[in-house]
């Protein structure tokens, strides 16, 4: 037996009970069925087969689930930070227990290759362990005096919160989410999306089964205009923590404004990667590939945009070309598959959608540019590169989520600064050269929340991570995470008599 028929075996066995129950709902520790029976359908992207019905939770739903949240707050939120240490790292130990069952059962539902799954449900577990080391500390603050007084800040965990998590990578994001909430002190209502809702069953089994008190993590599955929108507007919720299109969290803004909810978004990004002369042009070329075409290219930090110095766009792009026709498409669970099958037939047909439309503004396309029969006949797309591109084009505008590279020349600096900077997004940002002067200006005035200098994406748990523009509200990472999930409460004291000011004689 290969080793894709034994990734196969297992993971048909890990998806047999869900296949049989249904995904159900999860609320006050109790699996339950959404209030009025519906269900939707899942399907995988390798073959388009039904994975499993889902609980489609609807304002019934979500309302039990806030007031369940709201009920454990109480006790939850007094549960001291090392206690809530212990028990995050204990659900820390049991997600990479079942690692492998996570990784196997995160390809079937959305299409990414193993290679990347297996790492991502191994962080999903380094971010509960992070955070959970940072609970015992979640509240502490600052001593600030000034003469005749002391001020002393502590924080106090918000309340109960609300988190939407997308369909391209639903276990990591879900962690990278909740976890710092629950070491908040923090309890959660968690909405995963409708196109890959089946992780995020396992993920809150998991946590209970290493002793999370009930009614702490409850999950609502459902769509964005049910479930997603009485999550938004719950007078119970207190936050609200979303990672996804900027269209959507512009509406999740709006629904949340009669409630006064704070908001943290991770939005959408046309991420520039700028590569001068002067960089060391095979090891940018790799990374060039790595970021566009990992996750299949479904990632809001991928470098989609590629900016290149004039003098050397030929060589560097054909230099990518090359490398894009070579990477191996297959079944996401054949261990040595790079690019799987995309999320879903509506999206296939928008990325689809943007290379006929890139055909169509006059770029050409130097590799791929084609839907592809795959293994299972699924959701498939070549790594598609376009050259003799430019900024004003809308495949260099808007965010296509999928596994398409549009490079750009520029002739100096100052034209690579205007080009990185005209989108309405501001997520990441990567700069190859091996000028240190130029590395440090230029990121100092690049649109960005994030920006690697001659490194690909390489995530550091304390450093913060979020976007400026139309990428985002808000930073994730260390105590940024804090920050969101907790309300700051400021105390002076007089430490001598002052004049007290008299109205009345």
């Amino acid at each position: 037996m290969s080793k894709l028929e034994e990734n196969i075996a297992k993971a048909d066995g890990y998806l047999a009970r869900f296949r049989k129950t249904g995904v159900l709902n999860h609320i006050d520790g109790e699996a339950v069925p959404a209030a009025d029976g519906a269900v939707f359908e899942s399907i995988s992207p390798i073959d388009l087969k039904p994975l499993a019905k889902i609980a489609h939770g609807k304002a019934a739903d979500v309302d039990r689930a806030a007031k369940a949240s709201k009920a454990a707050f109480r006790e939850w939120s007094s549960v001291s930070g090392s206690e809530r240490r212990r028990i995050l790292h204990a659900i820390a130990d049991a997600i990479v227990a079942r690692s492998e069952e996570i990784a196997l059962v995160e390809c079937v539902d959305t299409g990414q290759p193993h290679r990347f799954m297996a790492q991502a449900a191994l962080r999903g577990a380094e971010n509960f362990r992070f955070f959970a080391d940072r609970a015992p500390e979640a509240r502490d603050g600052k001593a600030l005096r000034t003469v005749g007084q002391i001020n002393l800040t502590g924080r106090a965990p918000i309340g109960p919160v609300g988190v939407i998590t997308p369909w391209n990578v639903p276990f990591m994001l879900s962690t990278w989410k909740i976890a710092p909430a629950l070491a908040a002190g923090c309890t959660v209502v968690h909405k995963p999306a409708e196109f890959s809702p089946v992780t995020a069953r396992l993920l809150v089994e998991i946590a209970e089964s290493a002793g999370l008190p009930k009614g702490v993590w409850n999950l609502v599955n459902g769509l964005g205009e049910d479930a997603g929108k009485a999550l938004t507007e719950h007078p119970d919720i207190k936050a609200i923590g979303f990672v996804g299109e900027s269209r959507t969290g512009a509406m999740i803004l709006r629904q949340g404004a009669e409630t006064l909810k704070r908001v943290h978004f991770e939005l959408g990004g046309k991420n520039p990667m700028i590569v001068f002369a002067d960089a060391d042009l095979e090891r940018a070329a790799d990374a060039a590939i790595f970021m566009i075409y990992s996750n299949n290219g479904e990632r809001c930090t991928s470098s989609s945009r590629l900016l290149v110095e004039k003098q050397i766009y030929q060589r560097f792009t054909e230099m990518v070309a090359q490398k894009a026709k070579r990477i191996k498409i297959g079944h996401p669970l054949d261990p040595d598959t790079v690019i799987g099958p995309l999320i879903h037939p509506l999206h296939e047909k928008k990325v689809l959608s943007y290379i006929d439309l890139g055909r169509s503004e006059g770029a050409k396309i130097a590799a791929g540019g084609e839907k592809v029969a795959g293994p299972g006949g699924g959701c498939y797309v070549s790594p598609t590169l376009f050259v003799n591109a430019n900024n004003r084009m809308r495949i260099a505008q808007e965010e296509i989520f999928g596994p398409v590279l549009t490079a750009i020349p520029f002739e100096h600096e100052a034209e690579a600064l205007a080009l990185a900077n005209d989108v309405q997004y501001g997520l990441a940002g990567y700069l190859w050269t091996s000028d240190v002067m130029r590395a440090l200006r230029f990121s100092e005035q690049l649109e960005a929340g994030m920006v690697w200098v001659n490194s690909e994406n390489v995530r550091h748990l304390p450093a913060p991570f979020g976007g400026v523009k139309g990428s985002g509200i808000g930073r994730d990472g260390g105590d940024w995470s804090f920050d969101f999930y907790m309300e700051t409460k400021n105390v002076a004291f007089a430490t001598a008599p002052r004049p007290v000011s008299k109205l009345a004689h």
